[in-house]
């Protein structure tokens, strides 16, 4: 129904189809990225069996999405081992 109605304004209203396209690549690109948090390593889905997945990480893991100025090769692990 909401679909029919917004190619119905794109019919009556061409300049619409540019703003449509681009809300509709948004609200994808923003779906696609909580999937991606949602699976991150960090993330505890199943407590039973892995109560704590972030104690398994390498040290030298980039949680960030872009790291810019920080090398992670060459960091060193600061904290006990659990």
């Amino acid at each position: 129904m909401i679909f029919r109605t917004a190619v119905e304004h794109a019919k009556k209203h061409p300049g619409l189809i540019p703003q449509f396209f681009f809300i509709c690549l948004g609200m994808g690109g923003a779906t696609l990225y909580l999937i991606r948090l949602a699976k991150g390593p960090h993330v505890t889905w199943n407590k039973s069996s892995n109560p704590e997945p972030w104690n398994k990480l390498d040290p030298t893991y980039q949680y960030k999405l872009v790291a810019i100025s920080t090398d992670y090769k060459n960091l060193k692990k600061e904290g006990p081992d659990f």
